[in-house]
């Protein structure tokens, strides 16, 4: 039997902390979603902010009694918490989580609708996330490093995310009952890589995770995001959480992790050389740099950059 019917609804989390200048946008983008307002809800779930987000989220309620809104406080600290929140909360069937500061084109939910409807067997969804840079894109840009703005551009066909792919967590969809089965997200991740973790605990159930390139989220970057003392954090900060997330897996996995790194190492290095006889000399010292610290959170996750 189809897991759904003509009932299906999606629950949109947003989980927010301190992001006052945009997460007014992220919530306006919701809006204008063509999907009818009947067939979703949206779940803001603030994570101990200590901004406007409060006022800002409470005028938006009010200003659009319209809309199916779930406003709730979540205490501990952490975006995995916050997601698990998320997961709590949601009344519906499919759970679609986009961050604070991302704006989903209008049609985002329906075709996240039509396709669960098409093919009930989907487990989640991820589509592209394209930058909206508050300044320009830094000079030392490059493919290697679009994780630092989560841009994802898996190109114009509808197909699986493969093996080491999965959806960015400003633009992922899974089922809720495969969530729930699970576990939910890891406590212990702050960052990142609570997506890789939730995208390899869904594939030890089904790899029906789908890329649709119409599924779009244009995902705002401030200035500080890419700025040194942002990208030296997140660097290390990436390692750190690969650290946490491969030692809860045991001795192999994080042995294997470490070859891993060390090889991606050693492959950055040409790409530098590769990089400085183009004369880009900063995409390549940033893609090097970028490694070097990464390998020093997966082997040092305690020490600080």
């Amino acid at each position: 039997m189809s897991l759904f019917n003509r009932n299906l609804r999606i629950s949109l989390v947003i989980c927010t902390y301190n992001r006052d200048q945009f997460i007014g946008e992220a919530l306006d983008s919701l809006v204008l979603q063509t999907l009818g307002k009947e067939k979703f809800e949206i779940v803001i779930v603030n994570n101990n902010c200590t901004d406007n987000t409060d006022q800002i989220c409470q005028k938006f309620i009010q200003q659009h009694p319209e809309l199916d809104i779930n406003y709730v406080i979540e205490t501990n600290q952490g975006l995995s918490f916050a997601r698990n929140r998320g997961i709590a909360e949601a009344k519906y069937e499919i759970i679609t989580y986009i961050d604070d500061d991302a704006y989903a084109k209008a049609n985002f939910l329906e075709l996240i609708y039509d396709y669960f409807n098409a093919n009930p067997d989907t487990a989640g969804l991820g589509g592209k996330v394209t930058p909206r840079y508050e300044i320009k894109e830094p000079k030392w840009m490059n493919k290697y490093l679009y994780g630092f703005v989560t841009k994802v551009d898996l190109g114009e066909q509808i197909r699986k995310f493969r093996p080491g792919e999965y959806p960015a967590g400003c633009n992922m969809t899974y089922r809720k009952d495969l969530l729930q089965e699970v576990g939910g997200f890891n406590n212990k991740l702050k960052w990142r890589a609570d997506d890789k973790y939730i995208n390899f605990k869904i594939r030890e159930v089904s790899d029906q995770i789908i890329y649709i390139p119409l599924l779009e989220v244009e995902h705002t970057i401030d200035d500080y995001r890419t700025s040194d003392e942002n990208f030296k954090k997140l660097s290390f900060k990436f390692g750190s959480e690969e650290s946490i997330r491969v030692r809860d897996e045991g001795t192999w996995s994080f042995l294997k992790k470490i070859a891993e790194f060390m090889f991606k190492l050693a492959g950055s290095f040409v790409l530098m050389l590769r990089f400085i006889l183009k004369g880009q000399s900063a995409k390549g010292r940033y893609t090097f740099h970028y490694r070097w610290l990464a390998t020093k959170g997966l082997l040092f996750p305690d020490k600080q950059v």
